[in-house]
């Protein structure tokens, strides 16, 4: 069933809510759509709270390590954490209290991917793919193509987000986490053909994220994906910020999913 599935977006040690595509090292281009007065445990209190279980924790760029920590701490065993993961730093984080930890830059040096890479994070784990989720977020390339995109989302990568790649790394993982990096913190919709895709080619667990506004959003990826993909809202909704949204309302509408 298609659930609602809440972030955290840790940006110099801040909870803030990003444009995607103006992520890039030069500060003076960053489009910001919200910075938290509260700390990241506040956040990570109010999932668990609400029992909101698989929700993302994304370090973007450094000094973010301790916010990380701070939001791990405040609910052990239940968060995921992805930003600057590499083979030498995924059991640590686990460690540390994270569920599962995600890829994505680390497995394409250079822009091209990287087999090698992808075994030595799953070694560094311990050979359980239960505890690795695979980060293929993408920027859109014509009509109907996408391709994984890296170091916050400004560089192409060789791989093509299609039926073949997301067979090929099935194996290594228990689920993906997929930002349409050109829709991500506008608000302006879902990228609607990705979700279609995602749900036809993904026979394990997926997240959509980039451009969720409100419920009608949920309802659209559910109806969509036919229930196979999961969508994650973050500048829309109230608590960071937003006005399309309440968390509340996305807990009752996980709610109305159960059976």
């Amino acid at each position: 069933m298609t659930r609602f599935r809440p972030c955290i977006d840790l940006h110099a040690g801040q909870v803030k809510q990003i444009v995607g595509g103006t992520l890039d090292s030069k500060t003076t281009t960053l489009l910001t759509n919200f910075i938290s007065p509260h700390p990241p445990s506040h956040f990570a209190t109010l999932y668990r709270t609400h029992n909101l279980l698989g929700a993302h924790v994304i370090m973007l760029g450094p000094n973010n390590t301790a916010a990380a920590h701070e939001s791990l701490s405040a609910w052990p065993g239940a968060l995921q954490i992805g930003g600057g993961i590499t083979a030498s730093n995924a059991a640590s984080w686990i460690e540390a209290g994270a569920s599962k930890v995600i890829i994505t830059s680390y497995l394409f040096p250079g822009g091209k991917y990287s087999q090698e890479r992808l075994d030595a994070v799953l070694g560094a784990l311990g050979g359980d793919k239960e505890k690795l989720v695979i980060d293929l977020s993408c920027r859109r390339k014509g009509e109907d193509t996408w391709f994984v995109a890296m170091d916050k989302w400004q560089t192409i990568t060789d791989m093509e987000v299609n039926e073949e790649s997301i067979r090929r790394l099935e194996p290594y993982c228990s689920e993906f986490l997929i930002h349409a990096a050109d829709n991500e913190g506008l608000q302006k919709g879902i990228d609607e053909r990705l979700v279609e895709r995602l749900a036809e080619w993904c026979s394990i667990p997926v997240t959509y994220a980039g451009g969720g506004r409100n419920l009608e959003d949920l309802e659209t990826v559910k109806r969509l994906s036919g229930g196979r993909v999961d969508l994650t809202i973050g500048s829309a909704l109230d608590c960071f910020g937003g006005s399309g949204v309440t968390l509340e309302e996305c807990v009752e509408w996980n709610r109305r999913q159960e059976p």
